[in-house]
């Protein structure tokens, strides 16, 4: 009699270090979920900061992010750090951060735990995104980069809830962040032991000012920073600008008020779980067609989603039912998004200058997620016709993100045809 090894044929055929990256990220968002909604709510309340402080103490994350990405991608393109080496001082830098926020008592102390929270993200996306690259190939990428989302997602509503369950039980805050620190070291953990050194440097290795310096001559790669940078902003919206909206703005039929507080948290958490749920699928529908064409059918999604979101404003009823269906709808764009885009960063790279450009590509994230919560908060602070029209404008703005869109792809099939020709 012989027996057959059970598989999950289902699943993606991927090197087995994708899947303890992925793995381990999912322990990093458990602990990333522990203090995502929290922390304000904790520093101002408990500690005592004002709205003010808490806001500029989460902002000079932002700053240090910067730098963080700029190191990141120099040091994952290095052949002392390397992508292991980074990902490691990332973890260590992140669970000292969170140890920093765990003994904050005052604003110094919270806006130095954040700086070095900000270094240690910024220092973890292009090693991070430049690892999956390295381990895999063609079609196989969009499904990589789809589970390591997954897992980052998953892990992150799993935080949330746990989360919210311990404050509710014991209102311990604190504790959130040691326990966001050991997921941290977790995460240390699973790279040092399960991780090889994936980067492969070229015979002739570029200086970190010249890898920049070629890669910001990368008309193709100024291209598409452009369209993620439409992206990225889009994406905010949804995490800063939307909850105030649907609190404040919508006129609910009932109450002649906006959603309450547990609404919105509602509404998002059907947004996350139904990205967790088409994650996978939608990469499977996505994969076989070019990148600049993917992310067109994402960014009609996006244009659909503020559609239905300045309809929800507009609607004399059933407003909840129009929110829903918006946030279903972000999902898909966000599914159909993520994968696509960290792909066409390798297509784009030079495989001895993943790290630069997948840090360019996180940078791009740090300046969409400084425009949006801008626009949207000068436009929440105009008058309701504005506050209104600015999901209209965001969904008339497609056009031009899909005319780039356009003119990337053609630029790309110029390229592949110069390379078959030689």
């Amino acid at each position: 009699m012989t027996f057959r090894k059970p598989t999950l044929s289902w699943l993606p055929q991927l090197n087995s270090q994708v899947w303890i990256l992925a793995a381990g990220r999912f322990l990093s968002g458990i602990g990333t979920g522990f203090t995502l909604f929290y922390a304000p709510i904790f520093f101002v309340n408990q500690v005592g900061l004002s709205a003010t402080q808490v806001g500029i103490g989460l902002g000079s994350a932002s700053i240090s992010g910067v730098i963080g990405r700029i190191l990141g991608g120099s040091f994952a393109d290095s052949k002392f750090w390397g992508r292991r080496r980074t990902l490691l001082l990332s973890a260590a830098v992140s669970a000292v951060a969170s140890l920093v926020l765990a003994m904050s008592n005052n604003f110094h102390i919270f806006v130095v735990g954040n700086l070095l929270m900000g270094m240690g993200i910024g220092l973890y996306w292009p090693a991070t995104e430049a690892v999956v690259a390295d381990l895999t190939q063609g079609e196989q990428r969009n499904e990589a980069y789809a589970i390591t989302r997954l897992a980052d997602n998953l892990g992150m509503g799993i935080g949330i809830v746990l989360g919210g369950v311990l404050i509710g039980a014991t209102g311990a805050y604190r504790e959130l962040f040691v326990l966001d620190a050991i997921s941290f070291v977790v995460f240390f953990g699973v790279v040092y032991v399960a991780i090889a050194e994936t980067y492969k440097p070229g015979e002739r290795e570029q200086q970190a000012f010249s890898s920049w310096a070629t890669a910001l001559r990368d008309r193709s790669l100024l291209i598409f920073c452009l369209v993620n940078i439409i992206f990225t902003t889009y994406i905010s919206q949804t995490q800063s600008t939307m909850p105030l909206y649907f609190s404040n703005f919508l006129r609910v039929e009932a109450s002649g008020k906006g959603f309450s507080p547990t609404t919105i948290s509602a509404l998002f958490t059907w947004h996350l779980v139904l990205a967790i749920l088409l994650q996978m699928p939608v990469v499977k529908i996505f994969k076989r067609l070019s990148h600049p064409y993917a992310l067109c059918i994402s960014a009609l999604f996006w244009g659909l989603g503020f559609s239905l979101i300045w309809f929800t404003g507009v609607a004399a009823s059933s407003q909840l039912v129009w929110a829903i269906l918006a946030m279903g709808v972000f999902a898909i764009a966000l599914v159909s998004y993520t994968p696509s885009a960290s792909s066409l960063i390798t297509v784009l790279a030079p495989e001895s200058q993943r790290g630069v450009y997948f840090s360019i590509n996180s940078l791009c994230w740090a300046i969409g997620y400084f425009i949006g919560p801008t626009v949207g908060g000068w436009a929440l602070d105009q008058p309701p016709v504005v506050a209104h029209g600015l999901w209209l404008g965001f969904a008339l703005s497609v056009a031009i993100t899909i005319g780039i869109l356009q003119y990337l792809n053609q630029i790309l099939n110029a390229k592949n045809a110069e390379g078959n020709a030689k």
